[in-house]
């Protein structure tokens, strides 16, 4: 989940690049993050990728996540619409833009290929957030998204075209993996945005442990536990769905495309999705 600055550590000495192909495997990816190692490309259009695997890791602790007053302000405004799995395709496609701090992106198109079929796999989700414009059109203002498995979630990577659109994104996936009942959420390599949000490093080793000891099924899909801050499930909140509901490793639908206030007005009410999500992040585990 770090952001530009995790092009600065690739160590590629430490495994060998993989032969192309169109895809990585979702179960062959499942494997990979259950052993501590993840992909990454040296530029948009490698077809190679390497299997890195840090040896310095950076988490959030679920409970240490630092909501700042002013973030807190911005959360309970409902300032943004917030989704979950709304536009998986088009949050990574941001992730992979270039941007101003740095030309080439490490998600490859054979990454961004590979976690497409992992979301619908249903273990890569995103955090969407949107803004309307004068017009009434919304966008999408920022967002991340990551891999899930047993009760773990690795944050891949995040953007913001919008003030703080990112890091209202994560303040709900930390909401709603707390909710859910996951144990560990990994960033990957520590940065020194991610340290003021309460990134902590730790040894490789002792990220190890950590991955065994998540193992098992949380108490419900992280698409389940954001719906449950306001979002309506698939289909109630919108008429004439898609038909394509995610559905995530237990086969249970998840919220697509579903404001997650329900449809209601932005910060209507003391129990406004945003004021809801603001307290569960200043209660204690």
């Amino acid at each position: 989940m770090s952001l530009p600055a995790r092009r600065c550590y690739v160590p590629r000495s430490m495994h060998a690049p993989a032969r192309p192909s169109d895809i990585i495997p979702p179960e062959l990816l499942l494997v990979a993050y259950r052993g501590g190692i993840f992909p990454m490309a040296d530029h948009r259009d490698d077809p190679e990728i390497y299997w890195v695997e840090p040896r310095v890791r950076a988490i959030i602790p679920l409970d240490g996540f630092r909501l700042s007053r002013s973030l807190a302000k911005t959360v309970r405004r409902d300032r943004f619409r917030v989704t979950c799995d709304a536009d998986f395709g088009a949050v990574i496609a941001a992730c992979a833009a270039p941007r101003e701090d740095y030309a080439e992106s490490w998600i490859s198109r054979r990454i961004e290929a590979s976690y497409l079929a992992l979301h619908h796999a249903g273990h890569a989700h995103s955090i969407e957030c949107w803004l309307s414009d004068e017009d009434g059109r919304e966008r999408l203002a920022g967002g991340l998204y990551g891999v899930a498995f047993d009760r773990v979630f690795c944050g891949e990577s995040m953007f913001s075209r919008a003030d703080d659109a990112s890091k209202v994104a994560l303040a709900w996936l930390v909401a709603g993996l707390r909710r859910a009942g996951f144990a560990l959420l990994d960033c990957q390599f520590m940065t020194d945005h991610l340290a003021t949000l309460g990134a902590v490093p730790i040894p490789q080793q002792d990220y190890r442990r950590r991955l065994a000891s998540a193992r098992g099924k949380p108490a419900a899909s992280l698409p389940q536990s954001v719906a449950s801050f306001g979002a309506a499930t698939a289909g109630e909140g919108e008429a004439g769905g898609d038909g394509d509901a995610l559905a995530d490793g237990d086969g249970v639908a998840a919220a697509r495309g579903v404001p997650a206030d329900g449809g209601r007005s932005p910060g209507a009410g003391a129990s406004s999705p945003g004021k809801r999500i603001a307290q569960s992040l200043t209660q204690t585990s």
